[in-house]
């Protein structure tokens, strides 16, 4: 026979004083025969709160009989048979139930559906076909209340707010093992967004509401009022956001209520109808409008934030940003960066001018100082971009773009100073769970840029760069990173293309094992020109260690070179650790080239996820 047991902490004695002995309190520890499966497990759920305090031998063993009658009858056993004993004593908190089950009671006859407007709607039809309750079943009424929660909580998501349950009954006859079920729900009207009202808001009405996902008029939806409730957020420009449905007069009678609150998402289960109906006829309202209010407070004007960190690339680095969410009614924002480290110092701006959807259509306007000295290459940058960005509903986004880059550049043994005016296309995607420390995600980006002299670029080329990026799991301890990059360039003018147009491998984000850049193209002399061709690869397993602590091993492969398919590709291989801290992973790898004799080993550190 099957025994299933069920551990509880013991609880305190309670002592007083003069050696008299009171009582006790001890949770029971519950063996059942006779009985598997859920069921088992249910009579033994029962029993654990039960209190043996200031109770009887009769009144504890009448309470265990009872309570293991009512954890049977959830599961359609009505007459059932049950012996108990106690190995230890009464009171010394172990059980055991032998449980003849009898009949296992089934459903005869099912009665279950919606009338009125929600008989008709998809959405209804789609939860009756899921409700597991069919003629001939055995009785569970975790089930029967599962459907009446189901169809109460869809009722509140989909503006039937005056429904209720016209039939919520079982009716059980233990002595022909039968039971008959009637659940039907009679729905009422379906309610609809009314007028729309602002409050509160610096930006103007009309760009708020070109992001509505619905209208006055549509059928009432908590989840369009969720998604515009994000979407709002999204933009950046508010700190304080409240979209709700409302009801009533301008006092505003439910506002507040429970009834507001589930209908914004927060849904326990609906008894019944008669509460908003009744207010309605309080109120003399028959219409079944729903007005939609949407307070806002502004977000602050300026907003900074400094970051320090370290990578093995760059050695030590500062980060200081500014940004300005919102510059006037239209929702222009401006946001600029600097960043300093040993190779690079950099500043950057972008401002935003949003479109008629603001999260999706927007023109911008990038601008930048890049001063660069790494190993061979030393490089003084300027630039701006006029950019028009489009945002799928697939997520991907489209650049359209125009760029001015003026660079002063020594490369090996070459120096120029060139000004360059490109357009250029790109389409980038980026999607993850999890973004502190992704389990599932991808990345991928394509640009296509073109130079020419005939509209004044100092030189001639045509360039593409690709990135894809992926992180999967197995299980929740096993997770797999992998990349693919590369990039081409065609040109007869390569001597007048800037090193931040050349391309180099190398480093904590390309080829571990290898310094930052230190891939490319040499001179006579040894020293690095950069390729016009690249091609890099990645593939990382890691495995949870314990708690926030992973292993990882990894190889990349990669260079940067100038004939259309690379003569060598030097590989890098290595293994790991990661910690999962508050801001991101901490990454600490030692790598091996494969063929760099005089650096047999190089350590890789970095703060932050993949991507």
């Amino acid at each position: 026979m099957r025994t299933l047991r069920h551990s509880a902490v013991q609880r305190l004695l309670c002592g007083v004083a003069l050696s008299v002995v009171t009582s006790s309190a001890m949770a029971l520890e519950a063996s059942v025969e006779g009985l598997d499966g859920p069921a088992a497990t249910n009579v033994v759920n029962f029993l654990e709160p039960l209190d043996t305090r200031n109770i009887s031998e009769a009144r504890l063993d009448s309470d265990i009989r009872e309570r293991t009658q009512r954890a049977l009858r959830a599961f359609g056993y009505y007459s059932p048979q049950i012996e108990t004993s106690y190995p230890d004593g009464m009171f010394a908190g172990d059980v055991v139930i032998a449980i003849d089950p009898g009949p296992r009671t089934h459903i005869t006859q099912l009665d279950l559906g919606v009338d009125g407007a929600a008989g008709d709607d998809p959405a209804f039809r789609k939860a009756l076909a899921s409700i597991p309750l069919e003629e001939g079943d055995p009785l569970r009424h975790d089930r029967y209340d599962s459907a009446k929660t189901r169809l109460s909580t869809l009722a509140l998501e989909r503006g039937y707010f005056d429904a209720g349950f016209a039939q919520q009954r079982m009716e059980v006859r233990p002595w022909e093992a039968s039971a008959r079920l009637f659940l039907r729900m009679r729905s009422g009207p379906r309610y609809r967004f009314g007028d729309i009202r602002f409050a509160g808001s610096q930006i103007e009405e009309a760009r708020l509401r070109r992001m509505l996902p619905f209208t006055k008029g549509d059928p009432y939806l908590a989840g369009q009022l969720a998604e515009y409730n994000q979407r709002l957020g999204q933009t950046n420009w508010f700190r304080g956001i409240a979209v709700r449905p409302r009801i009533g007069d301008e006092r505003n009678v439910t506002r507040g209520g429970q009834w507001w609150q589930e209908a914004t998402g927060r849904t326990p289960p609906l008894s019944s109808g008669a509460g908003l109906a009744a207010v309605r006829r309080l109120h003399g309202l028959q219409s079944t409008d729903v007005p939609v209010d949407v307070d806002l407070v502004p977000a602050d004007r300026h907003k900074f934030e400094t970051g320090i960190g370290y990578a093995t690339d760059v050695g030590p680095r500062v980060q200081f940003s500014w940004e300005m969410p919102w510059l006037n009614d239209r929702g222009h924002s401006l946001s600029n960066s600097l960043y300093l480290s040993g190779p690079e110092q950099r500043f950057d701006g972008e401002y935003v001018m949003p479109l008629a959807n603001p999260l999706r259509d927007s023109y911008r306007l990038s601008y930048g100082l890049r001063s660069l000295d790494n190993e061979d290459t030393q490089s003084l940058e300027s630039s701006v971009e006029l950019a028009r960005r489009w945002e799928f509903d697939n997520d991907w986004v489209q650049e359209l773009y125009f760029r001015t880059t003026y660079e002063d550049f020594t490369q090996a043994d070459q120096d120029e100073q060139v000004l360059l005016l490109y357009p250029g296309i790109s389409w980038t995607r980026t999607r993850t769970r999890q973004p502190n420390f992704p389990r599932w995600g991808d990345r991928q980006r394509l640009a296509l840029e073109v130079s020419d002299p005939a509209w004044g670029s100092d030189a001639r080329f045509l360039r593409a760069r690709f990135d894809s990026q992926w992180i999967r799991t197995l299980g929740s301890d096993n997770r797999f990173v992998g990349r693919i990059g590369g990039g081409a360039t065609a040109t007869d003018t390569f001597d007048k293309i800037p090193p931040s147009l050349r391309f180099f491998a190398g480093g904590d984000q390309s080829v571990r094992g290898y310094s930052y850049e230190s891939l490319s193209p040499e001179n006579d002399d040894g020293e690095l020109l950069g390729g016009q061709h690249m091609l890099t690869a990645s593939a990382e397993y890691q495995r949870r260690v314990t708690g926030n602590w992973w292993g990882a091993t990894f190889v990349d492969t990669g260079n940067a070179f100038n004939a259309w398919w690379p003569e060598e590709l030097k590989t890098g291989a290595g293994v790991g650790v990661r910690w999962i801290s508050p801001v991101g992973p901490v990454r600490f790898d030692i790598a091996h080239p494969f063929d760099n004799e005089e650096d047999a080993w190089r350590l890789h550190f970095a703060i932050g996820p993949e991507f």
